[in-house]
């Protein structure tokens, strides 16, 4: 169960591949991180959207996308989120090996020649972005941002983070913010793709019965740029933040209440305590029958939902659970008492084992997905501490209950946000510190 990518430098980006019989496709996954930062923010986010519209190629949409039926229905897309303190744009693309259909043609070199252009070559007009493109993408970036707002969930979770984090740039949303958008123009948004292209961290992956020479030569010739080398992602921090308990509460529209906690854990992916934290995690809200499952929501009925998160590349763990408004007090001492157990090491043969074997299950079923194992690739990338699936599995399963108490030990409560609705009485009180 090893990962057994082999790296290389081309113009200025890293190319990692790994050559396996294993799928019957070609997993392509281009990584491009720029630092997280307030005055670039809204414009890295809207690039990926003008780049999925059209190349030099295939200048028109309906021609760009038409290419991907004419690769048996490859598929193409992308992602934006941060991680410590980068934002990340991920663009994919999976096509079908050439044994399994008749072509003359290579697919692994349409596949490269797809995304290398689709990258590097955008449609252009007058030298810049094409107006109508970034006018219906600056549309569909504002649209994205304002589904947040219908989905509490996901918006109490964002505004925690926010809180949390205030003064750091990761509390930024990583699609940028929604009353910059409009200022956009495609000169200057064009200008700053350039830009974007040369200081980025770029890391291509490629996965499938391949060889490597063979890609080093695609991506040499169909990802048209001019760089340096490929920086370094700075190895993650954990977050550390003295004072008070930053307690926020918000006032919607809402039936239900949304209790997010924030704590620092101490502990990133690249630490040696990260395999104890990830069992940390399992045991305290990560699984159906974790502590915040069980405890808060099965046994005391004071949540319909309750689990916990940790973020290994920030050094944060928080916890999510939708509540009655008059439940407040009772949830945050019930989620706190939970911790507490924890830091006693009061964790049952049942918790302690259905949680290890969750974790390694997860774990070895991110073999069955090719863009599943890049991610743990990447991750080694990000974090500058290389693990494989086969090492991390094996650090988990030694994990010891001391480790975990150790850990838990180590974890401090820093936010409590608390979407409710408007209506009076019940809960924390607006923006008190204390």
């Amino acid at each position: 169960m090893t990962s057994a990518f082999t790296t290389m430098s081309v113009h200025g980006a890293r190319v990692h591949v790994l050559p396996t019989d294993r799928f019957k496709t070609y997993a392509v996954s281009v990584y491009i991180g720029y630092p997280l930062r307030e005055d670039t923010v809204t414009k890295v986010a809207l690039i990926p959207f003008v780049l999925r519209r059209g190349t030099e190629t295939w200048p028109e949409t309906k021609q760009f996308r038409a290419k991907l039926d004419d690769l048996y229905g490859a598929g193409f897309g992308f992602d934006i989120y941060k991680r410590s303190a980068a934002q990340i744009v991920n663009i994919r693309m999976d096509s079908i090996h050439d044994r399994y259909v008749k072509d003359d043609r290579s697919l692994l070199e349409e596949t490269m020649r797809y995304v290398g252009e689709a990258i590097t070559r955008p449609a252009l007009a007058d030298g810049a972005f094409r107006a109508d493109y970034v006018e219906a993408e600056k549309d569909t970036l504002k649209k994205r941002i304002e589904s947040l707002i219908n989905n509490k969930i996901r918006y109490a979770a964002e505004r925690c983070t926010e809180e949390m984090f205030r003064g750091d740039p990761y509390r930024l949303l990583s699609l940028g913010r929604k009353e910059e958008i409009d200022a956009l123009d495609p000169s200057s948004l064009y200008r700053h793709y350039l830009h974007w292209l040369q200081e980025a961290s770029i890391d291509i992956f490629v996965v499938g019965q391949l060889d490597p020479a063979d890609v080093e030569r695609l991506v040499a010739q169909h990802f048209a740029w001019d760089r340096q080398e490929a920086a370094d992602y700075p190895a993650p921090q954990p977050f550390r933040r003295t004072g008070d308990v930053n307690r926020v509460e918000e006032r919607m529209e809402v039936n239900q209440g949304k209790l997010n906690l924030g704590f620092r854990t101490s502990v990133t992916y690249s630490d040696d305590d990260y395999p104890a934290a990830l069992v940390f995690n399992g045991v305290f809200g990560a699984f159906p029958h974790s502590k915040l499952f069980i405890n808060v929501r099965e046994k005391a009925s004071l949540a319909y939902y309750a689990s916990s998160r940790l973020d290994g590349f920030k050094g944060a763990l928080t916890v999510q659970s939708g509540i009655a408004v008059s439940n407040y007090d009772k949830a945050v001492d019930i989620i706190l008492r939970q911790l507490d157990a924890m830091r006693r090491g009061e964790i049952s043969d049942l918790e302690w084992n259905q949680t290890k074997a969750m974790i390694v299950n997860q774990l070895r079923e991110t073999q069955d997905s090719a863009f599943e194992m890049i991610a743990m690739e990447f991750n080694n990338v990000l974090s500058g501490r290389r693990r494989t699936v086969s090492q991390l599995i094996e650090e988990v399963s030694a994990v010891t209950r001391e480790q975990v108490k150790k850990v838990a030990g180590q974890i401090e409560l820093d936010t409590i946000y608390f979407l409710r609705d408007m209506s009076e009485g019940g809960g924390a009180d607006e923006h008190d510190e204390g």
